[in-house]
C-alpha cells in the first residue's frame, strides 16, 4: 500500500479514489482530525501547540506569510511520508481548495523535488475528459506497489527457515 499525496490536499474525490485502489491518501482532513482530537491542545478554537509554528519554519522561511507556514506545518509532514502523488492542475474551488496559492506552489515544488512517482492530470471539463481523468488515476494507482497480506508475509518469513533446515 503506497502513501499517496493528493493535490488539492482536501479533495474528497481523490481521497476516495486512492482508498478504493487500496492505498492510503495523505490528506489535510486527516491532519486536522488529529489536531482537533488531540488532548494536548489547550485552546481548541486555535488548535495549535507551541511546536507548530517552529515546524512550519522547517518548510518555509520566516519572511513567508504566517498562513503559509501554518499550512506547511500540517502539510509538510505529509510530504515527507509521500511515496506517490496525484496532482490535479486547474481544479475549481469546490474540487478541493487549500486557500493559498503560495502554499499550493510550495507544496507542488516539494512534491516534485521528492522524486516519487507523480501523476499530473488536468481537471476534466467534459464527460469524456472525466472518464479519461478517472481512468488515468486508476491506471496510475494500479501501477503502485500493493501492501502484502499477512498470509503472504508469513509465507515469505517461513521460506528462509525452510532453506536453512535443508542445509
Amino acid at each position: 500500500m503506497a502513501k499517496v499525496f493528493i493535490y488539492p490536499i482536501n479533495s474528497l474525490i481523490l481521497a476516495d479514489l486512492v482508498e478504493r485502489f487500496g492505498h492510503k491518501p495523505l490528506t489535510m482532513m486527516s491532519q486536522i482530525r488529529e489536531k482537533v482530537t488531540n488532548i494536548s491542545l489547550d485552546s481548541p478554537p486555535i488548535n495549535i501547540t507551541s511546536e507548530d509554528p517552529k515546524l512550519g519554519l522547517k518548510y518555509a522561511a520566516i519572511e513567508v506569510p504566517a498562513g503559509v507556514r501554518g499550512r506547511m506545518a500540517l502539510i509538510g509532514p505529509l510530504i515527507e511520508e509521500t511515496e506517490a502523488a496525484i496532482i490535479v492542475e486547474n481544479p475549481p474551488t469546490n474540487f478541493g481548495c487549500v486557500g493559498c496559492n503560495r502554499t499550493n506552489e510550495l507544496m507542488k515544488y516539494l512534491i516534485r523535488s521528492k522524486n516519487v512517482p507523480i501523476l499530473e492530470v488536468k481537471y476534466p471539463e467534459s464527460d469524456e475528459e472525466a472518464r479519461d481523468f478517472v481512468n488515468k488515476i486508476a491506471e496510475f494507482l494500479s501501477s503502485l506497489p500493493k501492501e502484502k497480506s499477512e498470509e503472504e508475509e508469513k509465507a515469505e518469513e517461513e521460506k528462509p527457515e525452510e532453506k536453512e533446515d535443508k542445509k
